[in-house]
């Protein structure tokens, strides 16, 4: 990607989180106030949700401004690990939002309080329809980048969660049953806690470098070694520089001797296009492969 395509996406994100930022904010509020008033905890459970999605629009945001600055003497592979950073970041803030709520709402089932149905179904609505124009917002943008196509896919998530709500409320009115308002809170928690750990578990792992989930790192080793002249491929690493870049060093051995720049820009455009590897850094070693240096981690 060119300087100016670089510079036009970085420009659209940012007019996307900036949108998504201030809608979302203006409802959360709008949703603790009405909340209150109307006495229903699923409002607030739902707020609470929303406000943790701020944050973590707010943090995807911030790490998107950190990765695309420039490289320096001490950060050589630049901020890019802001994202998953803030990635684990989201995750804690989540948990930590949920285990309020779910204690308030266990607190509420053993002791059922009435609720304003009419305006937890009004503003539910709302909120369904905020969070719907949210994750259009991002529909269109590259899906590519697990930020991007990740808060696309959290806004649909809240959009639905909404309307789960808003049921809750139409139950309420036609039943009676005030439990169903903690009731919904406990099952916005859940889907909550669901998300939350994949999200949680991920983070972790990209963190501790591991190959992302999207690479299978025997199948990019049986790429490297059907290549001509490659006799042995060692010392293979895969990790993730970010929540989009993807790193990988590996030692080729080639008896036959060094093929030249042109072999080695053919392996890095493939790397890059069949597994969305794109910093890609290869040793050619020469010789019978019975030597092994300090370090030398050998596959056989």
């Amino acid at each position: 990607m060119n300087e100016h395509s670089h510079t036009h996406h970085h420009h659209r994100h940012g007019k996307a989180f900036a949108i998504g930022i201030a809608i979302n904010t203006a409802f959360v509020l709008a949703e603790i106030v009405y909340g209150i008033s109307a006495n229903s905890l699923a409002l607030l459970a739902d707020a609470g949700h929303n406000a943790s999605d701020v944050v973590g629009l707010i943090m995807a945001w911030g790490a998107i401004q950190l990765a695309s600055r420039k490289t320096s003497e001490r950060f050589t592979y630049g901020l890019q690990s802001a994202s998953i950073i803030a990635a684990l970041g989201n995750a804690l803030l989540l948990l930590i939002t949920v285990g309020g709520i779910g204690y308030e709402a266990i607190q509420r089932l053993a002791s059922p309080e009435t609720a304003a149905a009419h305006t937890v179904m009004i503003v539910a609505a709302i909120g369904a329809l905020v969070n719907g124009v949210t994750a259009m917002l991002f529909h269109t943008h590259d899906h590519h980048d697990m930020n991007i196509h990740g808060a696309f896919l959290h806004m649909v998530a809240d959009a639905a969660i909404s309307l789960g709500v808003v049921l809750s409320g139409f139950l309420i009115l036609k039943t009676g049953w005030l439990w169903l308002d903690p009731a919904a809170s406990l099952a916005i928690i859940i889907v909550i806690l669901i998300g939350t750990w994949k999200l949680l578990r991920e983070s972790v792992t990209l963190a501790l470098h591991a190959a992302p989930q999207h690479i299978d790192l025997m199948e990019v080793k049986n790429y490297l070694g059907a290549l001509g002249g490659v006799k042995e491929v060692h010392d293979l690493h895969i990790w993730a520089m970010s929540t989009t870049g993807v790193a990988m060093s590996a030692h080729l051995l080639m008896p036959g001797g060094h093929p030249g720049d042109a072999f080695i820009g053919h392996i890095t455009h493939e790397l890059e296009h069949r597994f969305h590897i794109n910093h890609a850094t290869l040793q050619i070693e020469i010789g019978d492969g019975t030597h092994c240096d300090i370090g030398c981690d050998h596959d056989h």
